[in-house]
């Protein structure tokens, strides 16, 4: 088995959580590389400050895993992609659609893998979801994604900032979850955004969707301010009266009130397999719809004011 070398861009948090123990432990990767602007170091791989660099020095790179803010990936992703390496994106892919949109045509004028990856999606309890959503018609259904900011992104000043996504960051999980199960097209109908007055992005959200056969009964609710106890919930009836509970972020389903699936956590070790598998096979896998949902919501939603927040 061919092992693909790998650089990552961008040292924060999710990547010393994940993509660094993940790679650690798949025999198809070997870190190659690090790009940080902060200069963060990881033991044993070559550091540096930029991906030009890092490039011009590890000229062996097979691809690389973007984990900047979503912000300035078009441009990392552009710059990697013309220097003849395979791109993985964290979610969200890319500030804006049309960015995303750019970068899938570019890789593939050039022949390269891109992939974008959203995590939630790779849940074993979301896969039988969908699977049991198949040919059904959703009659209700109800997104709850509640967590603490201060909690899960501690001083990251990027996500209040404009195309930092604020609430959408962690919402967008629940998107991706809803437009990988559901049965048909989800689309955005109206939608409440609180910004607190000294941010550009939201801290809360209220969302009302609907579809070619459902136009009520179908909503979210994101807010970044619950403390405690967290909630990442998705209710689902159909027209059958099914009814699926997704919690844990998508890491468990309930069907009517029984417990069908639980898995401990493996969302990234999945990625990393698939990402394996799209180079093997040389083929690119791009999904859009969960960034376009929230491109959605900020083109019809109403912009409401509250609190200040500081961190």
């Amino acid at each position: 088995m061919a092992i693909t070398k790998i650089g990552i861009i961008g040292l924060g948090k999710i990547t010393e959580d994940q993509h660094l123990p993940v790679i650690a432990r798949n025999p198809a990767f070997e870190l190659a590389a690090v790009t940080s602007q902060r200069g963060v170091k990881v033991e044993g791989v070559p550091t540096f400050r930029t991906p030009a660099q890092m490039y011009e020095a590890v000229p062996e790179l097979d691809a690389v895993a973007i984990c900047t803010p979503p912000q300035v990936r078009h441009a990392i992703a552009r710059e990697a992609l013309a220097a003849g390496k395979h791109v993985m994106l964290e979610k969200p892919p890319t500030a804006t659609v049309s960015e995303l949109d750019d970068l899938t045509r570019d890789a593939a004028a050039r022949g390269r893998v891109l992939f974008t990856t959203w995590h939630s999606q790779y849940n074993a309890a979301v896969i039988h979801a969908r699977r049991l959503l198949e040919g059904e018609t959703v009659k209700r259904l109800m997104i709850t994604w509640k967590e603490d900011v201060r909690r899960w992104h501690p001083g990251q000043k990027w996500i209040w900032t404009a195309g930092g996504f604020g609430v959408f960051d962690p919402g967008i999980n629940a998107l991706s979850i809803v437009t990988e199960i559901m049965p048909e097209p989800l689309f955005v109908a109206a939608a409440d955004l609180t910004f607190p007055s000294n941010c550009d992005a939201p801290i809360a959200a209220s969302l009302r969707f609907r579809t070619a056969k459902t136009a009520e009964g179908l909503g979210a609710e994101f807010d970044w301010r619950q403390t405690g106890p967290q909630t990442w919930e998705i209710e689902i009836e159909t027209a059958a009266g099914a009814q699926l509970k997704l919690a844990n972020g998508g890491g468990r389903l309930e069907v009517n009130g029984v417990l069908d699936v639980e898995r401990t956590p493996h969302e990234y070790e999945d990625i990393y397999d698939r990402f394996a598998e799209l180079l093997r096979d040389g083929r690119s896998l791009v999904d859009a719809a969960p960034l376009r949902l929230v491109a959605d919501a900020f083109m019809v939603g109403r912009h409401l004011t509250t609190e200040p927040f500081h961190d």
